[in-house]
C-alpha cells in the first residue's frame, strides 16, 4: 500500500496566497475605518479663520489667532489653513491640539 503525500510546494503556495489575501483585506478594512478630518477656511469681518469638521459636524471653529494676547483674525486664508493643518496633525497623533506662540512662529504666521 502506498500513500501519496501532497507536494509541500503546494501548501507553501496556498499559504502565501492566503496570507496575501488576508493581509490585503486587513489593510483595506483599516483604511476604510479611518475617517478624515476636514479643514475649511472661513472669512471673518476682520480677516480669516478656520473650521475643522468630522463627518460634516464642526468640531473646532477658530476665528482668532490662538496663543496671542490680541483678539485678531488671521491676516490671510493661507495662514488660517496652515494652523488648521497643524491642529489636524496633532489630533491625528492623539496629542493636545493646542497651538503655542512658538508653533505660530515656526509656521511663519503674521501676528
Amino acid at each position: 500500500m502506498t500513500i501519496n503525500t501532497p507536494n509541500p510546494k503546494f501548501f507553501q503556495k496556498l499559504f502565501w496566497k492566503n496570507l496575501f489575501f488576508i493581509s490585503f483585506f486587513l489593510w483595506l478594512s483599516s483604511c476604510s475605518k479611518k475617517e478624515i478630518l476636514q479643514t475649511e477656511s472661513i472669512k471673518t469681518t476682520s480677516g480669516w479663520g478656520y473650521t475643522i469638521s468630522y463627518k460634516d459636524k464642526i468640531l473646532i471653529k477658530q476665528t482668532m489667532i490662538p496663543a496671542i494676547s490680541k483678539t485678531k483674525s488671521f491676516s490671510s486664508e493661507d495662514d488660517a489653513l496652515k494652523v488648521a493643518g497643524l491642529v489636524v496633525e496633532k489630533l491625528n497623533q492623539n496629542i493636545s491640539p493646542s497651538v503655542t506662540k512658538n508653533d505660530l512662529i515656526l509656521l511663519k504666521i503674521k501676528m
